[in-house]
């Protein structure tokens, strides 16, 4: 189980939900140059959207949405790993994060098809460290 394990932060900001929301969003961020580790968009009750963006460098989505007017809620700590797809990869990651009392209250994941994965996986502030320290090779 070969992977990387690197802390994120993530910010997010609530729209209302209608066709060219998150257009509108990530355009604006790629018209300044913002590169983002992941994205998702999500519900957030009826009529709202939450779309919650992993910067690589936060401070320059900080500055970004600051110019554009784009209120944001954040950051918040999360977990990115990359690695090796192969069976049971998730499997191996979340039995360490339970043998080490760590809770996930969310995560998302996705492969390339070619091999790899991407998984961001939402731990409370105060687990960080913990979740860390279980995951490390």
């Amino acid at each position: 189980m070969a992977y990387n394990i690197k802390r994120v932060e993530y910010f997010y900001v609530t729209v209302k939900d209608q066709p060219g929301e998150a257009y509108k969003l990530l355009s604006t961020l790629a018209d300044v140059g913002v590169y983002l580790l992941a994205f998702t968009i999500i519900p957030a009750g009826p009529m709202r959207t939450q779309l919650t963006l992993f910067p690589e460098e936060p401070a320059k989505l900080k500055n970004a949405a600051e110019r554009a007017r784009i209120e944001l809620d954040g950051p918040n700590p999360a977990l990115l790993l990359q690695g090796d797809d192969e069976l049971g990869a998730l499997v191996q990651v979340h039995e360490k994060l339970y043998q080490a009392n760590v809770n996930v209250y969310a995560s998302n994941g996705v492969t390339d098809g070619k091999g790899d994965y991407g998984y961001v996986i939402y731990i409370r502030p105060e687990e960080i460290k913990n979740a860390l320290d279980a995951l490390k090779e």
